[in-house]
């Protein structure tokens, strides 16, 4: 319109033209992005970097995730600008079999299935498993040091985000002290991919390392644990609580699986013992 005006043609006519009002021209060419897309575009953004971190939430908990960022809003708000950018919860639709497969990985597979290691602290294997309870669903992130099998970190809740995740990196990395050049990996979930996990990796100068989608070889090892742990708490009963339930994985992987149960890979010691005897500086530390 500014051009036309200046090539000498009127802005009346222009916009008689254009079947324009001049009324609403002119209050956008005094404020062409108005308060309320402001405020949507701030939801917006909000609600985005929400969804990035946990794509599992529908706009219900998205709405809390945004206000916590500071962007108060209702529901429908959030369902309205959802729908409007098709950000939609991974298991709120169901949708065709489009041969559409999840996001690339965050890191390259630095391990290839090769599951060995010659100290501690040089390759970490993660992955989350679930189990059903009277109150709900128990999620539980670990983290599994396979030069001795060992679980060095773990975190447990009710819900599967990526904090599940970053909490059980933090709590590795607080037991084993200097674990810079560490190759952490997992498979392609959506907490490991997330970007809150990734700047855990950073902070901790740790290496991911990413297998492929639907292989469960790449992580066979860190497989092995989660199937022993399902065999000897899971399954042995109905759980009540997620608290009973809770009390009983952390009591077998620290008195059980770390003190009791010898491995042959590990020339019949405990995970405790032949950390000890091989490296009994991070046994201590640990």
């Amino acid at each position: 319109m500014s051009e036309l005006a200046a090539d000498g043609i009127p802005v009346t006519v222009s916009l008689r033209v254009l079947k324009l009002s001049r009324q609403p021209y002119y209050r956008w060419r005094h404020q062409q992005v108005t308060q309320a897309e402001l405020t949507e575009a701030y939801r917006a953004n909000a609600l985005l970097d929400a969804h990035v971190d946990d794509p599992e939430y529908g706009h219900r908990f998205l709405v809390g995730e945004a206000a916590e960022a500071g962007e108060v809003m209702c529901q429908r708000t959030a369902w309205s600008i959802c729908r409007d950018n098709q950000w939609w919860s991974v298991f709120g639709k169901k949708r065709g079999k489009n041969g559409k497969r999840p996001g690339p990985p965050v890191h390259d597979d630095l391990v290839k299935r090769d599951f060995s290691a010659d100290d501690v602290n040089e390759l970490w294997l993660t992955d989350i498993t679930e189990h059903w309870t009277d109150e709900g669903k128990l999620y539980l992130c670990a983290i599994k040091d396979v030069f001795s099998a060992r679980i060095v970190g773990y975190s447990i809740s009710d819900r599967m985000k990526a904090r599940l995740a970053v909490n059980a990196l933090d709590n590795a990395a607080s037991r084993r002290g200097d674990v810079a050049g560490c190759i952490v990996h997992s498979d392609r979930g959506s907490q490991f991919r997330s970007r809150k996990f990734v700047q855990t990796l950073n902070r901790h100068h740790l290496i991911g390392s990413m297998g492929r989608v639907g292989a469960a070889g790449d992580n066979a090892a860190m497989e092995s644990f989660f199937a022993l742990l399902q065999k000897n708490v899971l399954d042995r009963k109905r759980w009540r609580t997620r608290d009973e339930l809770r009390i009983a994985i952390v009591t077998w992987i620290e008195r059980k699986y770390h003190r009791r149960r010898r491995q042959a890979r590990l020339g019949r010691l405990t995970p405790i013992e032949y950390e000890t005897i091989m490296n009994p500086a991070v046994s201590l530390a640990a």
